[in-house]
């Protein structure tokens, strides 16, 4: 039975946020049926993740054991010494097999509950790829040693291509987990929190780049948070133009963690690719020299890895674009990657950086912005602005038959009717660096009469939205005051009830 939030370990004061996962993972360690279980957490590296399962084995009196790059014996040995620690013994245990390992961590719960994590997971099946299989038969049902032991067993990776085949297809350990929790990055109104940034517009520059990632805030920039807008500038340098600073090769390691990306230099052709803006597959292609047939693999090893996203197309069946998911990936392709070796042999990046602004506006701060507003429309919206709830909120193209063009739709909001058909909510267009003016809202008005149109259900009464980083003129103001058809954002509507408020120590 799952214990009551009341019964549960106590989330540690100095952890932010990660409630869903705490509360997860309390609940999967605290049950007292009999009976060993297993549960699989992973998530990229830098999220916090073995932070999360120290505390857990603190909370609880649990057994840790980190994985080293190292052989199979030496691991054994390693696993025996931490375990004869854990028991308080005088010498380590003396393992020669796996499965003499796992029986022991199975008999750690013989008379309550207890917490067991192996981090690092991967490391150990690199160096004995039937540990997987080891495992499924000790917890195989009507075992003895599984049925009288309740160890809760947590195994837990930061290869995400790895990690997400443990428990896929005809996977040794498929059927056998009884938790499998992903860690996520923190999302941007999480992140504008953790780093302690109240300025909306500052706080959408630094996720630009950082993302919601806790380890570069504490580990790598030791805490070292832009002041307000006019330190931003400042701060890129000291920090991830640095070549001092652990950010500075970040980007490149992110893609040397995953074991399953070999030709790194199509990899990062296809990264560069899409932060240049080439962001259809043919697109990618083209810029990275291959056939487009040719980058299914690669793009799929990097949606697994969780670095790129495939994003549909929101009004064309069968299309579809990507984008990057780790907003730092894309400031090193597009800002950092073109000057990389004036970057690694100058102590002083500011004009490097100065020369790279217009590159940082429109291929990182535009595009991210653009995510950001349909991330909020669908997830944080109120319904007074969008309609309704919105069940997807997607990009897309339009066609135009009468001038023999395409439209784009930063901003494509859809719910479901009361008698279950998807219908068009809101469209939007969103700019950065922009003033948007009453040709913004015709462009829009003109699209939506073109869904209308197109048959497409909802599409005459759809809101419209318009975002802005810089603005809006007088006209537009007083247009969509008169019609009440169009609503106008600005970065702090992004934010609304979480920043505006006085600095404070996180």
């Amino acid at each position: 039975m799952r214990a009551s939030p009341d019964e549960l370990p106590a989330k540690p004061d100095d952890m932010f946020d990660r409630d869903v996962e705490w509360m997860e993972l309390a609940a999967f360690t605290a049950d007292d049926r009999p009976g060993a279980t297993l549960g699989i957490v992973s998530g990229r590296r830098r999220q916090g993740k073995t932070f999360l399962l120290r505390a857990l084995c603190e909370a609880t009196g649990g057994f840790y054991f980190a994985a080293d790059e190292a052989t199979d014996g030496e691991s054994l040995h390693q696993i025996g010494a931490a375990l004869g620690t854990h028991l308080g013994l005088t010498s380590a245990l003396r393992f020669d097999s796996w499965h003499e390992v796992i029986d022991a961590l199975l008999a750690l719960g013989n008379d309550h509950p207890v917490t067991v994590v192996i981090d690092e997971f991967p490391y150990l099946v690199r160096a004995n790829p039937s540990l997987p299989s080891i495992l499924q038969n000790a917890l195989a049902p009507r075992r003895a040693e599984r049925e009288g032991s309740r160890s809760r067993l947590l195994l837990c990776g930061s290869a995400m291509t790895f990690m997400g085949t443990l428990l896929a297809g005809n996977a040794p350990l498929r059927g056998r987990a009884g938790l499998e929790l992903v860690v996520p990055t923190l999302d941007y109104q999480l992140a504008a929190r953790f780093w302690n940034v109240t300025d909306p517009v500052l706080a959408i520059k630094v996720h630009a780049i950082v993302g919601g990632t806790p380890a570069y805030r504490r580990e790598f920039v030791r805490d070292d948070v832009p002041v307000d807008t006019d330190d931003f500038d400042g701060w890129v340098q000291r920090t991830v133009l640095n070549r001092a600073s652990p950010l500075f090769r970040e980007a490149r390691y992110l893609l040397a963690a995953e074991s399953e990306l070999h030709d790194m230099g199509l990899y990062h052709s296809v990264l560069a690719a899409i932060a240049d803006g080439s962001t259809t597959r043919g697109g990618i292609g083209t810029f990275a020299g291959r056939k487009s047939g040719d980058l299914a693999h690669p793009l799929n090893v990097l949606i697994d890895c969780g670095l790129v996203r495939r994003q549909p197309d929101a009004f064309r069946a069968n299309h579809a674009t990507y984008e990057i998911a780790e907003p730092l990936i894309t400031f090193y392709h597009a800002v950092m990657r073109p000057i990389w070796s004036d970057l690694a042999h100058t102590g002083n990046p500011s004009r490097l950086w100065e020369r790279s602004g217009p590159r940082f506006t429109s291929s990182v701060l535009g595009p991210h912005f653009e995510q950001l507003c349909r991330y909020w429309t669908r997830y944080f919206a109120p319904e007074e602005i969008t309609g309704g709830f919105p069940a997807r909120v997607e990009p897309g193209v339009v066609n135009d038959p009468a001038s023999k063009k395409t439209r784009q739709v930063d901003v494509a909001a859809f719910g479901v009717d009361d008698g279950g058909r998807e219908a068009i909510l809101a469209i939007g267009e969103a700019k950065w660096h922009e003033t948007m003016g009453i040709a913004h809202l015709d462009r829009l008005r003109h699209i939506r009469d073109l869904l209308t149109a197109q048959g497409r259900h909802g599409a005459a009464t759809a809101r419209l939205l318009c975002f802005s980083g810089a603005g809006f003129t007088a006209e537009l103001t007083d247009e969509a005051a008169r019609s009440g058809e169009a609503r106008l954002l600005t970065p702090a509507d992004l934010y609304t009830g979480i920043l505006l408020q006085t600095r404070a120590s996180l």
